[in-house]
């Protein structure tokens, strides 16, 4: 059985993902940690800096529900950033961190079938005492190839646990079959 990734993360970004992981589970929402928290899971790196990125399955009531449920629950919400984000089918919060700053939470809605998949695909991965989830490996190489991040995704495609060729067939299903691994 493959091992379950381990995320690390710095304390206050720590608090973050808990606070965002409780806030979403309380939602019965189905999500998953992408960004620099699936970075971690899969290629060891601390979650540290940056912001906290999200991708959750919901309907468009559910969106005010998140915003108005997380400003109860120590996050800064400012409606001028969510009726700007309105159209990018994102949730733009603050998480009121113990430092000078607050932490950047970016949920984004899984609002085609390619992120549906993901979110339902989804695997587990440990944070302290929680168990969250990531992407599979195959599906968060799909998204550091979409950004362009070739580091990361040649770190990640040379582990032994990575499935090349399930990665390949997602390529193709989506049309880039010209970037499939060899």
């Amino acid at each position: 059985m493959p091992r379950m990734p381990e995320i690390r993360a710095s304390a206050p970004y720590a608090r973050a993902i808990g606070a965002v992981h409780e806030l979403l589970c309380r939602l019965r929402l189905e999500f998953l940690f992408v960004g620099d928290v699936a970075r971690s899971a899969w290629l060891g790196s601390e979650a540290g800096s940056g912001s906290v990125d999200v991708l959750a399955t919901m309907g468009p009531q559910q969106k005010n529900q998140v915003a108005m449920m997380a400003s109860n629950r120590g996050f800064r919400v400012e409606r001028e950033e969510i009726e700007a984000s309105e159209e990018l089918d994102l949730i733009p919060l603050h998480f009121a961190s113990d430092e000078e700053t607050d932490i950047r939470v970016h949920v984004l809605v899984a609002s085609n079938a390619l992120y549906g998949r993901m979110v339902a695909a989804g695997v587990s991965a440990q944070l302290g005492d929680s168990s969250l989830r990531v992407p599979l490996g195959e599906d968060y190489a799909l998204l550091l190839a979409m950004t362009g991040d070739e580091v990361a995704l040649h770190a990640l495609t040379s582990t032994p646990e990575f499935d090349r060729q399930a990665y390949n067939v997602k390529l193709r299903s989506i049309g880039l079959g010209e970037q499939v691994l060899a």
